[in-house]
């Protein structure tokens, strides 16, 4: 978690960044969650919670590339990202399963699967500690693409690529609105709209917009 830190800090002082991809290592896993031998530690659930909403609120956009198991902790992970890329596999499922070991999703979990794919479905998946497939994650809004092995990794580098060419002060503003609308209230949500368009609007990148659109070629984005 201290590692991620530092990297998120890093990535995000980086202005020629504008993307993140976060992934598993290896194959099988993007990850299984919290280490079970550190569940007595009281400061891992508060690190969690706070390092998940960071993700969750954090000023570029975020891919979780789900290139495995997610389970617990990692799919919280998963769901604190912006968007969610998963391979298509039969050794590939998601769920939080903390109920099995009679303890509750501690990392955000309750409240972010809930938002996802509503109550319901939520307490079905939380309560009996249910893994569903790539399918199903993609049926019920929890994952936005399903990629096949052999492609998955290509697939997830050419979203990132396309949100890449996005402008990326007005990415900021969207993103800024929507958490200040999700954690502050819908009325924060609005000012922060407002702000944002005016930011977007003295931009050079909506001046390269909108000359763009009437020479009739694609716009090229400086962040500027």
């Amino acid at each position: 978690m201290l590692d991620l830190e530092k990297v998120l800090d890093a990535i995000e002082a980086d202005n020629d960044i504008r993307v993140v991809v976060l992934t598993g290592a290896g194959e099988k896993c993007f990850s299984a969650g919290m280490d079970i031998s550190d569940a007595g530690n009281p400061e891992i659930g508060p690190k969690g919670q706070d390092l998940w909403r960071r993700v969750d609120r954090f000023s570029k956009p975020v891919i979780a590339a789900i290139n495995g198991h997610a389970f617990g902790g990692g799919l919280e992970l998963a769901m604190s990202c912006h968007f969610r890329i998963m391979i298509d596999s039969p050794q590939a499922k998601i769920g939080l399963t903390e109920l099995n070991l009679g303890i509750i999703p501690g990392w955000g979990g309750t409240q972010r699967l809930m938002r996802i794919v509503g109550k319901s479905k939520a307490l079905d998946m939380i309560l009996f500690s249910k893994r569903i497939d790539a399918a199903e994650a993609q049926q019920i809004g929890l994952v936005n693409l399903v990629a096949s092995p052999e492609k998955f990794m290509d697939e997830v580098m050419a979203f990132a690529a396309k949100i890449a060419e996005r402008p990326p002060i007005a990415v900021r503003c969207v993103l800024d609105a929507m958490t200040a609308g999700i954690y502050e209230g819908f009325d924060a949500g609005l000012a922060k709209e407002r702000d944002g368009s005016k930011i977007v609007g003295a931009s050079k990148d909506a001046i390269e917009g909108f000359t763009a659109f009437f020479e009739k070629r694609p716009p090229v984005f400086k962040g500027e």
